[in-house]
């Protein structure tokens, strides 16, 4: 047989996609009143429908193989995600061919249909993109706490999926963000690798005050508050070691005050503003305990040949009409008694000048 003939066969034995696409021939035992296209349709759900049903069972089967395999839960659920969709994909395209739709027609509507609405379905394909990056990645993971620094909002990573990552804000809130937007901003992940926190409390003292007193007491107030690291071995991060005790230290003179600075770690993330208020409690409780003050701002003003001249105007005060809060003179005396004394102090004034014109004459 020489290579006509062999084309010949192979063109033969490929269905063309009409021919693929053509739907179901009536069965022979359909009664007659039952119209094709009834029949078609009931055929159609039920297979989509027990496709689902059957990817549910699936992923039950195969869902903690995955997780022992990959051991993330955002790629777990991204996979046994994408198993479901596949399976479900292929009955729906099934399910179509019984009307006569085969894959090339369906290629080609969606190839029309994605060339007019590209635009539309731009961001989404740029939001799957950076799903891709964010579970190869790794910058958090499902049940991490995180926060958004553009907001300042702090929650728990939720879910993540190809398009969206969904965060449970302490405030009981959801918020379902986009992935690419995720991307852009600037995302602190509190708990990647370590729950432990460090936090810093700054804190001014008067320059009369016991330094370090003041700081042993900042100290103490830390180490006896819940919630916060007593003492133990010295903290890793990177190739640098940190105490796990309080530790203050002085930070800076500053024109009114000595500014102290507290070091300490908390066990949760997401208690540090508790732990926080506790800790700035305690200290001010012992520094009252030991008469150490927290200075209020202020400034000396110092005059010199240098620095010009001010006028300054002293003058002893003279018993008068007491005055409001409001800033007007009270009058206790009637307008009549006004006038009188006005008319006496008009007629003094009378009286002293003819004498000082008698006088001078």
């Amino acid at each position: 047989m020489g290579m006509s003939g062999f084309w010949a066969v192979l063109q033969a034995g490929t269905p063309t996609p009409t021919e693929a696409a053509e739907p179901l021939v009536r069965p022979p035992w359909l009664p007659d009143y039952v119209p094709m296209f009834g029949y078609r349709l009931v055929l159609a759900v039920a297979l989509v429908v027990g496709s689902y049903y059957f990817s549910q069972l699936l992923r039950q089967i195969l869902g903690r193989r995955i997780a022992r395999r990959f051991k993330r839960p955002s790629v777990t659920r991204t996979i046994l995600r994408g198993m479901q969709t596949f399976i479900v994909l292929s009955a729906i395209m099934v399910a179509l061919s019984f009307f006569g739709l085969g894959f090339g027609n369906l290629a080609l509507s969606v190839g029309v249909f994605s060339a007019v609405v590209g635009i539309v379905l731009a961001p989404i394909i740029g939001n799957i993109l950076s799903g891709v990056f964010v579970l190869s990645e790794q910058p958090y993971e499902i049940g991490d706490m995180v926060e958004i620094k553009d907001t300042e909002t702090k929650g728990f990573v939720e879910d993540i999926t190809l398009l969206y990552t969904k965060v449970f804000t302490l405030d009981n809130t959801f918020m379902v963000m986009p992935n690419g937007a995720m991307r852009d901003r600037d995302i602190v992940n509190y708990s990647a690798e370590d729950t432990r926190i460090r936090l810093t409390l700054d804190v001014g003292v008067t320059y009369e005050s016991d330094i370090g007193t003041a700081r042993k007491q900042m100290e103490a107030a830390a180490r006896h508050t819940e919630g916060v690291l007593k003492g133990g071995p010295d903290i890793r991060i990177g190739s640098a070691r940190y105490p796990a005790s309080p530790t203050c230290y002085v930070n800076q003179f500053g024109d009114s005050e000595v500014l102290l600075r507290l070091r300490y770690w908390a066990h949760e993330p997401y208690k540090q503003t508790a732990v926080r208020s506790r800790v700035m409690s305690h200290v001010w409780e012992r520094f009252e305990e030991h008469d150490i003050e927290i200075p209020y701002p202020h400034s000396h003003l110092v005059f010199d040949d240098t620095s010009g001249e001010m006028q300054v105007a002293m003058r002893e005060a003279a018993e008068g009409p007491a005055t409001q809060q409001s800033g007007a003179t009270r009058r206790d005396e009637p307008e009549n008694a006004e006038g009188e004394e006005g008319g006496e102090s008009s007629a003094d004034t009378e009286t002293e000048d003819d004498a000082d014109a008698t006088g001078s004459q």
